[in-house]
């Protein structure tokens, strides 16, 4: 059942898997996370449809729907990505259909998780817990380009660089074959690849300022974090900000990588076997909210 369709221009077609319920700030002020994501990730001037499924109400694409996507994004969470519940354990075994058929796969937060945890990875509580705020996180290697076709077009990849980041879990270990393109001094794993199609971020490109003090508040009214916590984060805030830029750059990258970098991907799972947008901007993008109940 498709609700609120939109007819969709020529051009490349998105699926995002969100793992969490809009907040009432996200409502409020971008109608929604979708619109935070497709303002983040999407190209307005390139006929794009973004396709949302609400993967924590057990919405899921069915499988006759997935080749007609060019991508997937599955956003944070709240929840536990090593937990048993119904829809995450679903959410894991579409991973691995869509890693069978080399889809590409953005997780963020929850979602990097999840693609570590699906694909025979250990998730579990971060040893250091909460981490809130901006983090800068070490790239691997500088020659990562050559190896990673999907950032060719970064050109140069910094050896540092800063994200947004709010979670208490973390990736343990990355699954066989896997390669970790990014860490930091409190997460081991803050990036990795699997081939050119899977691609996990702990932190949140997608997040502004302000989504990420709205968490803060929710957390500290709830009594996740404590007042100090919350007003060290606020603090930092105010003197520093991510490397957005850089971050939804390289997003954008990996979900619209062209052809010759699938071609590449097939060879090489063979051969191992194992500039922003604004909101007003998504005007020329075309959005829709896809349920499927299964």
């Amino acid at each position: 059942m498709v609700v609120n369709a939109v007819v969709a221009r020529k051009g490349r077609r998105f699926a995002l898997l969100m793992a969490a319920h809009d907040s009432e700030y996200v409502i409020k002020k971008y109608s929604g996370y979708l619109n935070v994501f497709v303002a983040a990730f999407g190209d307005a001037g390139a006929g794009e449809t973004w396709d949302l499924y609400r993967a924590v109400d057990g919405e899921l694409p069915g499988e006759e729907e997935l080749d007609r996507y060019d991508g997937f994004v599955i956003s944070g969470s709240p929840n536990d990505a090593y937990a048993d519940d119904e829809w995450i354990l679903r959410l894991c075994s579409l991973v691995r259909d869509l890693h069978a058929r080399r889809k590409r796969v953005l997780g963020v937060c929850f979602g990097h998780q999840v693609i570590c945890r699906a694909l025979g990875g250990r998730v579990a509580r971060a040893r250091g817990g909460w981490d809130i705020g901006i983090r800068e996180v070490a790239i691997a290697d500088a020659q990562l380009p050559r190896q990673c076709r999907f950032l060719d077009a970064l050109r140069e990849l910094p050896p540092r660089a800063k994200i947004t980041k709010i979670h208490q879990d973390e990736v343990w270990d990355v699954p066989a074959g896997a390669e970790v393109l990014a860490s930091s001094e409190k997460t081991g794993v803050e990036m990795f690849r699997v081939g050119e199609h899977m691609l996990g971020v702990q932190g949140h490109p997608e997040y502004t300022n302000d989504i990420l003090l709205s968490l803060v508040n929710r957390l500290l009214g709830a009594g996740s974090i404590t007042v100090s916590f919350a007003e060290a984060v606020k603090r930092q805030l105010e003197s520093t900000g991510p490397d957005r830029e850089f971050w939804l750059k390289l997003c954008k990258s990996f979900l619209k990588a062209d052809e010759a970098s699938s071609i590449a991907d097939d060879l090489y799972l063979d051969d191992t076997e194992a500039e922003s947008l604004t909101v007003e901007d998504q005007s020329t993008c075309v959005v829709s909210s896809v349920v499927v109940c299964q």
